[in-house]
């Protein structure tokens, strides 16, 4: 048996390490995950190099839900992405959803048991990052604006749904700088220092004012994590709608109308890296075949 599973990247709105609260919205990058049955054992590979921990704990949590012996039933895991890794564009979330969703998919059909819901492959992919040690607040946040795209504002602590819609799907453009930042290896008690200043950002996302939002967050990360704010500001200023920092770096987001996109490319220019063009993403994790 084969399934094909593509889960899009998200990009931050609100970052949940200050206060355990968060929003995020969909993007058009993808990790698609090629899920078979093999004989016996979990065999994982990707092809950005990186190490397969993440992969063979979203299996394991699928066998052990279902009581299934890895000695006596296999499944071969191959991912392939469009996002680019520790970028602050949540890889890890969207290969943890396709995974889990590919591989629960092939063990429900093939042993005749219930298929799990949305939430409980949204749950165990969240686990299993939180095993990892890829994520820091679970990333309730990345993990359903991935998995259900539009945008979500979340109680990630309690894993709780605040605002759950689709977004209006304008272009979205990403500077990557050339160098990455992990998300489990930030500082978290530095970031929640911030955590009276990231409340009046989180303010204005449970207003659906998700720009002033995304602004405000993007600033007061920058800040606290001494990425170079002006990336964010130099957006705005080319006609973006909204710019910041998105996640723990080193990416940065602008949302952008179809007549400033070429303009706000231009303001990203002198600085070293490369910009990604996209959009914002209302499809989720789905599958392909």
């Amino acid at each position: 048996m084969k399934k094909i599973v593509r889960s899009p990247g998200s990009a931050t709105i609100i970052n949940a390490i200050a206060t355990g609260f968060g929003s995020a919205f969909g993007i058009g990058l993808d990790i698609e995950c090629v899920a078979k049955t093999i004989p016996d054992s979990i065999e994982c590979e990707n092809d950005v190099g990186a190490d397969t921990k993440l992969m063979e704990l979203c299996v394991e949590k699928v066998f052990n839900h279902y009581n299934i012996d890895k000695n006596e039933f296999g499944i071969s895991i191959k991912t392939k992405s469009e996002l680019p890794m520790a970028s602050g564009l949540s890889s890890s979330s969207a290969s943890s959803n396709a995974i889990v969703k590919a591989a629960s998919s092939i063990v429900s059909q093939e042993f005749g048991y219930n298929p799990l819901e949305d939430l409980e492959i949204i749950n165990m992919a969240i686990d299993a990052s939180l095993d990892a040690g890829v994520t820091i607040t679970g990333s309730f946040d990345d993990a359903t604006a991935s998995y259900f795209g539009g945008v979500v504002v979340t109680d990630n602590r309690n894993r709780e749904f605040i605002i759950k819609e689709r977004m209006e799907e304008r272009p979205v453009l990403i500077y990557m700088p050339n160098f990455y930042s992990k998300s489990g290896d930030s500082d978290a008690n530095r970031m929640k220092l911030m955590a009276p200043l990231v409340e009046t950002a989180y303010g204005f996302a449970c207003k659906k004012d998700y720009f002033k939002a995304l602004n405000l967050n993007g600033l007061i990360y920058s800040a606290t994590l001494g990425f170079d704010s002006t990336i964010a500001v130099d957006a705005l200023s080319a006609g973006a709608l909204a710019s910041g920092l998105s996640g723990t770096g080193s990416s940065f987001v602008a949302v952008v109308d179809e007549d400033s996109i070429d303009d706000v490319k231009q303001s990203w220019e002198k600085y070293e890296g490369i910009v990604i063009e996209t959009r914002v993403d209302n499809d989720g994790c789905c599958f392909l075949e």
